[in-house]
């Protein structure tokens, strides 16, 4: 039980199998509390374990394909905030991934510019709208000629994602 709370402590991600011969609800309950994610009682199969371990494993590589956002040639890492565009690495400011993520996160429909700003910058900010024009115009040069052209303008509304023209 230490040693799980230690690992959770440390790591919030990595998938913990107790195995135990303790079967009574307490020992379940405790080790659930610190934050396992499985809980086997000895004597087990090897194919049951196995089994058990392949489930922990997608559930953790589903987990993991949450941070990873990819449309048209652009991929984002949420986690380690990297962004690649046709296989090239690209340098973005804050505001330029926060406005990246959310267009990829709502890519089936119009993204307002009142929304952009809210979302973006905060419900308080008072500034130049133009502001987010500047911001989409150095993501599209920033992303490059191929995969720039994504962030098509929807005038008087905002913006939305399409496929590049070729």
């Amino acid at each position: 039980f230490e040693f799980a709370g230690t690992v959770r402590r440390i790591n919030e991600t990595i998938p913990i199998l107790f195995m135990s011969a303790k079967d009574d609800l307490p020992s379940k309950r405790k080790g659930f509390q610190l934050g396992i994610d499985d809980y086997m009682v000895k004597p087990f199969g090897v194919l049951e374990l196995s089994a058990r371990i392949r489930s922990l494993l997608r559930r953790v590589k589903r987990e993991e394909d949450k941070d990873v956002l990819s449309y048209q040639g652009i991929s984002v890492n949420k986690k380690t905030r990297e962004v690649t565009s046709s296989g090239r690495l690209c340098e973005l400011t804050l505001k330029e991934f926060e406005l990246l993520v959310y267009l990829l996160e709502n890519q089936a429909r119009v993204v307002t510019r009142d929304e952009l700003l809210n979302q973006i910058w905060g419900y308080e900010y008072d500034g130049e709208t133009r502001t987010l024009d500047m911001h989409i115009r150095t993501l599209r040069q920033k992303l490059g000629e191929n995969v720039g052209g994504c962030i098509k303008t929807v005038r008087g509304v905002g913006y939305r994602l399409v496929r590049p023209e070729t």
